[in-house]
């Protein structure tokens, strides 16, 4: 059987990496992008070195025209993509009053904007060959809000309404469309924010922890199986319970 392909965005952070590993472990050819040159000679040796053949493509995903080049580049060199996981993001945390336009207008390019920019190349191919998976990663900020983060929890809310207008459209035709919103994860840059602030964190988790990046890339490899066919327009927190709705 050839491999189903697989595009990760913003794949050689914490979660994409995990997401990238846990796909290939499955089966699919895996694709990532990153936005400027720099880590990806390093990251790629990494997973070569550990014995994942990856693919990246340098993409702006906050432009329209790039995305819509790179999944042309995508399709021709390596093949039609089937799984999508609209990974990347940023966040420019401040409080509303003190947030300037710049700070807004650059989160929600990056978190939202892009989730339309890359899922257009793509969703017209899924729906040709009748199967395809669009995994859009939001956040708990995404679901209850958080202080200092209007920006980002308004684009991480806006991807699960994208999510389910546009499953509703593309139901019939073998794709689904979905959403997962991981909680507080265990990532190099959760890890680097001081002990005394992680402890407040992981004191208003239930479970009392961080999440794995691995437990979040599980759910997303699961998503995107066989297996995971009948849902779609789903929103599923990972959240240790600080969460619940």
């Amino acid at each position: 059987m050839t491999k189903r392909i697989a595009l990760v965005t913003g794949g050689m952070g914490g979660i994409g990496t995990a997401i990238c590993k846990a796909l290939a472990e499955a089966g699919h050819a895996i694709v990532t992008t990153y936005s400027k040159p720099g880590k990806e000679t390093a990251w790629l040796a990494e997973m070569k070195q550990a014995g994942y053949d990856v693919h990246a493509y340098q993409c702006d995903v906050t432009n329209t025209e790039q995305c819509a080049t790179m999944v042309a580049q995508i399709h021709q060199e390596i093949g039609t993509i089937s799984v999508l996981v609209n990974n990347a993001g940023i966040t420019r945390d401040n409080s509303f009053r003190k947030m300037t336009a710049d700070d807004w207008h650059q989160v929600i390019s990056a978190n939202l904007d892009s989730v339309f920019n890359v899922t257009r190349p793509v969703i017209d191919a899924m729906v040709e060959q009748g199967f395809g998976r669009i995994v859009n990663i939001s956040s708990i900020n995404g679901q209850k809000g958080q202080f200092g983060q209007s920006n980002y929890s308004a684009a991480k809310a806006g991807m699960h309404g994208f999510t389910m207008a546009l499953a509703q459209e593309v139901a019939r035709k073998g794709v689904t469309v979905n959403t997962v919103s991981p909680g507080y994860i265990a990532t190099d840059m959760v890890m680097a924010v001081p002990q005394e602030h992680r402890d407040k964190i992981v004191a208003q988790i239930p479970v009392g922890r961080l999440g794995k990046p691995e437990e979040i890339a599980s759910l997303v490899s699961w998503i995107a199986s066989d297996n995971a066919g009948f849902m779609t327009g789903a929103n599923i927190a990972m959240n240790g319970g600080q969460h619940t709705m």
